[in-house]
């Protein structure tokens, strides 16, 4: 078969095909555009309403936080300029004076207060967050104090992840609570943003493209938080590996965030291009449905094969994860064992995987009563993680050479996530990850069990792991860094002794761009514009 590049499209084809949709004639002569593609489309401009790594990376560039991540993911004051501790319980927030919305209207405590119930909506998927970050209370227009229910070790961090919207705009439009993305609903916030950040919201076409545009009045220009030298942003997703490769290649695009990893290799020899290395902070797993009497989409009637880990363990011992590796991934991958996006709170007893054992797989579903194997249907994304598809239709070949026969079945994130939220499916893909390197992070949202509070949210196999559980619930409120970090290495384990999911491995994300943009690759793979030069 033919190297994809081998199809690429000639410029003047390339630049036909993709003017409209790169919107760059709506944009200003002079201003300097950053131009940057990716396999897929964000979900919705609700900062609150989808925790997705797309979404949140845009919509972070549009709306704030009270404190955000520097270069190196450290936290930095961003709409709070200060912070004390009141006492094991209260926070108290000195908030940035002279910030205005893309409106022109005042940044005050009633905003924060506002944005924060908001994001405990049960429309909300930032929910465990905002819970953890407690109850907010206004002092006077530039003092917010927080009041936790126990102590939280990590406040600094759940302060880091909801975003900060107008009350008066939210009221205006009749938007106080976040857009339910899973039953579809037409929210003005899924396409229109007025937030305080580095960029406005020019356009957003679903699947077509988003336009930004600088914030002339943002306060970051002043503090030097903006070093880069990008007017406008625009966005476009490009679902076809080889055209997304074609239009960085002809120049029609600057920066590409997640290139085909079989790509790489030439792109690093073609002129014109470079390759910036990074691995990101996230883990790709496969989850099953553990709560359901009878699977929605097998064969096997009147009983759950997922809920006998004999089952759960025959799967993981069949995936052989060198060949994924090395075949699928082209090397663009870190193996693991451990349900944890960064691997600073790990060890090698967290990190070890079952072994590649095909024998052995075979005879734990003979000894849970499935000795001709049994079928299943297994979801997966086409769009959102690397070579999502790919990985998935090497799983379903492993599994079918142990009796699993497995269909996959592949569709967008638009659509494939909302079929997560409504728990329409017994086996499925999820990659969890981000700028923290705290475990709780994925504990509380994916591990636990559900609760209808925020913890459980993204634990769509829905099952109950009481020791996890209620070490989590130590997490939450120790503040002696030790004797936490011995319980999250205790709720890992716990986890992976009930093979609750099967982890495969921690992306390694190369970007690709332009020899004329310099750009800064964070650990969480979000592309910071103010950030980027393109000479």
């Amino acid at each position: 078969m033919r190297h994809p590049l081998a199809f690429a499209p000639k410029r003047a084809v390339i630049a036909a095909a993709l003017a409209a949709a790169l919107g760059l004639a709506a944009l200003s002569a002079d201003a300097v555009t950053l131009r940057w593609a990716g396999r897929g489309d964000m979900q919705t401009t609700d900062p609150h309403s989808q925790n997705e790594g797309l979404t949140n990376n845009i919509n972070s560039l549009i709306y704030e936080f009270l404190v955000d991540r520097d270069k190196q993911l450290g936290l930095v004051p961003a709409l709070a300029e200060s912070w004390t501790q009141v006492n094991p319980t209260t926070w108290r927030f000195k908030l940035r004076p002279g910030v205005r919305f893309h409106d022109g209207t005042p940044f005050t405590a009633d905003d924060v207060v506002f944005s924060y119930e908001r994001a405990k909506a049960d429309s909300s998927q930032l929910r465990a967050y905002a819970n953890a970050a407690g109850t907010p209370r206004k002092i006077d227009d530039l003092t917010v104090e927080f009041v936790t229910n126990g102590p939280n070790p990590i406040m600094l961090e759940h302060l880091a992840t909801i975003n900060i919207m107008s009350k008066a705009w939210c009221e205006k439009n009749k938007c106080q609570k976040p857009q339910n993305f899973a039953a579809k609903e037409d929210m003005i916030t899924a396409r229109e943003a007025n937030g305080t950040g580095p960029y406005s919201l020019v356009s957003r076409q679903p699947d077509v493209k988003t336009v930004l545009k600088k914030n002339p009045n943002w306060w970051g220009i002043k503090a030097g938080r903006f070093d880069g030298n990008i007017d406008d942003v625009v966005y476009t997703p490009i679902v076809s590996d080889a055209t997304r490769v074609a239009a960085l290649i002809s120049g029609e695009v600057d920066l590409v965030n997640d290139p085909p990893p079989q790509d790489v290799p030439r792109l690093t020899q073609t002129p014109g291009i470079k390759i910036m290395e990074g691995s990101e902070n996230r883990i790709v797993f496969i989850g099953m449905d553990q709560m359901r009497d009878e699977l929605l989409y097998s064969n096997v009637k009147g009983k759950n094969p997922f809920k006998d880990k004999r089952v759960r363990e025959a799967l993981y011992y069949a995936v052989d994860i060198e060949a994924i590796k090395k075949n699928t991934m082209r090397g663009l991958s870190a193996p693991s064992g451990a349900m944890l996006p960064s691997p600073l709170q790990t060890t090698a007893d967290i990190e070890k995987r079952l072994p590649y054992d095909r024998e052995r797989a075979k005879k734990l579903l003979a000894e849970a009563g499935y000795p001709s194997g049994f079928e299943v249907t297994l979801d997966c994304p086409n769009n959102r993680y690397i070579n999502d598809e790919k990985i998935c239709q090497a799983l379903a070949a492993m599994w079918s050479q142990v009796g699993v026969n497995t269909k996959v079945n592949t569709m967008p994130r638009a659509v494939y996530f909302p079929k997560l939220e409504k728990n329409d499916t017994s086996m499925y893909m999820l990659g969890w990850g981000g700028g923290t390197t705290d475990a709780i992070f994925i504990l509380q949202p994916v591990l636990a069990t559900k609760n209808g509070k925020g913890d459980g949210d993204y634990n769509y196999g829905r099952y109950t792991n009481p020791k996890l559980d209620d070490l989590l619930a130590k997490i939450k409120v120790n503040v002696n860094a030790e004797q936490r970090l011995g319980e999250i290495h205790a709720a890992l384990l716990a986890h992976n002794a009930e093979t609750n999911h099967i982890p495969l491995h921690r992306q390694v994300i190369p970007w690709a761009e332009r020899a004329n943009v310099t750009a800064v690759h964070r650990a969480d793979n979000q592309v910071i514009p103010y950030w980027v030069t393109v000479q």
